[in-house]
C-alpha cells in the first residue's frame, strides 16, 4: 500500500470537472500538500473555490499546460504522486485531431517525462473505456480488444503503451484508469454521451421536451464522479502497478431510461420527442468492475436515481455557472 501521510500531490487538470472532484477527495486524506496543474481550458476557478479554502491546496502559479515541458518540470519537483486528468475531449479529437494529439498524447510523454526525473512513487492517469469502441461482448473486461475507431480512442491507446513501456524501461509506477460514462456536479457539456443529461435538463427548464436520437436503445454505464474521484484514491493508495482498471458501476443503462428518469425526478410530464440519429461514436458499452474490486477494493456507492437527484439539486443551486457553460456552448 502507498502511504499518502504527510504526502504533496500534483492533480494535473485539478480544476476539471473530474479532477476538482479528485482533489476534495485527495483533501481527506493525511497529505500535506496539493498542487493543482491546470491551464483552464475546461477547468474553473468555481470548481475548486472550496478546495483552495483549505491551506495545503493551491495552484501551481507559473502556467498549468502539460505541453510546457519546462513549466512542467518545475512544477513536479517534490512531488510524491501525481494524478493525471487533463486531455481534449472526444469531440475535439475529431475536429483538431492534430491539436488533440499534442495535448493528449505529447503532453502525456511529457508528464511520463517528467514523473521519471523526479521519481514520483506513483502516476494514476485518466484512460477511457473509448479504448473498446462499440462492445463485442457485455460486460467488458480489461481484456477486451481494442475496436476503437476514434482520434480521441487511439490517443489513449498509445497513452496506455507508453505508460507500460516507461514502467518496464525506467520502473515507473503507474495505473491506467478506463472512465465509463461519468456524469455528476460540475458537468462539462462538451461530452458526447455524459452531456445528454445537462441537454435534457436544458430542455426541462425551458418547458420544452427532452429529445432523443434514433431509438434511445443506446446503452451505457454511467458512474457519478464522486465515486470516480474515489476510485483514483483507491488505485493511488492500492499495490495495483502496471495495468489499467474499468472504473465504472457494471450497470448498463439507456438513454431513453435516462430520459425518463430526468422526467420522473423534476415531475414533468413532458413526452420524449425522438429524432433521427445523428453522429453517434459508440451505442453499446458497459464495464466489468471486478479487477478493479479485487485489486483496490473500490465499488461505486452512488446509484443513478441519487446521483441524478443530486446532479438535479447542483443545477438549482449553481444556475449562473449552468447558464455560463450554455452561454460557452452557443457560442462555439
Amino acid at each position: 500500500m502507498f502511504d499518502l501521510k504527510d504526502a504533496k500531490v500534483m492533480v494535473i487538470g485539478g480544476a476539471g470537472f473530474i479532477g476538482s472532484h479528485i482533489v476534495e477527495e485527495l483533501l481527506k486524506e493525511p497529505v500535506r500538500e496539493v498542487v493543482i496543474y491546470d491551464n483552464f481550458t475546461r477547468g474553473t476557478r468555481e470548481n475548486i473555490e472550496e478546495s483552495l479554502m483549505d491551506e495545503r491546496c493551491h495552484i501551481y502559479q507559473f502556467g498549468g499546460d502539460i505541453r510546457d515541458r519546462d513549466i512542467l518540470d518545475r512544477a513536479m519537483e517534490g512531488v510524491d504522486y501525481v494524478i493525471h486528468t487533463a486531455a481534449l475531449w472526444l469531440l475535439h479529437c475529431y475536429e483538431f485531431p492534430e491539436s488533440a494529439f499534442e495535448v493528449n498524447v505529447r503532453g502525456f510523454f511529457n508528464v511520463l517525462e517528467a514523473c521519471k526525473k523526479h521519481d514520483v512513487k506513483k502516476l494514476v492517469w485518466s484512460s477511457s473505456a473509448s479504448v473498446y469502441g462499440n462492445a463485442l461482448e457485455i460486460p467488458m473486461t480489461e481484456d477486451h480488444p481494442y475496436n476503437n475507431t476514434t482520434f480521441y480512442g487511439a490517443n489513449k491507446i498509445a497513452d496506455e503503451h507508453l505508460a507500460i513501456a516507461y514502467h518496464h524501461r525506467y520502473g515507473l509506477n503507474q495505473v491506467g484508469l478506463r472512465y465509463m460514462n461519468v456524469y455528476g456536479p460540475r458537468q462539462d457539456y462538451r461530452g458526447k454521451y455524459i452531456a445528454v443529461m445537462m441537454k435534457i435538463l436544458d430542455r426541462l427548464d425551458k418547458g420544452q421536451p427532452p429529445v432523443v436520437y434514433g431509438d434511445g436503445s443506446q446503452s451505457y454505464d454511467f458512474i457519478y464522479v464522486r465515486d470516480i474521484a474515489r476510485a483514483n484514491i483507491a488505485a493511488l493508495k492500492s499495490e495495483a502497478n502496471n495495468t489499467c482498471f474499468n472504473v465504472g458501476t457494471g450497470i448498463g443503462t439507456s438513454i431513453k431510461e435516462i430520459c425518463q428518469m430526468l422526467l420522473d425526478l423534476t415531475g414533468s410530464d413532458m413526452e420524449i420527442h425522438y429524432e433521427p440519429e445523428g453522429q453517434t461514436f459508440v451505442t453499446n458499452r458497459i464495464g466489468s468492475t471486478k479487477k478493479l474490486t479485487e485489486e483496490t477494493g473500490f465499488s461505486a456507492k452512488t446509484g443513478l436515481t441519487e446521483g441524478l437527484k443530486k446532479l438535479i439539486e447542483w443545477r438549482s443551486l449553481h444556475q449562473e455557472q449552468v447558464l455560463m457553460r450554455q452561454k460557452s456552448m452557443e457560442g462555439k
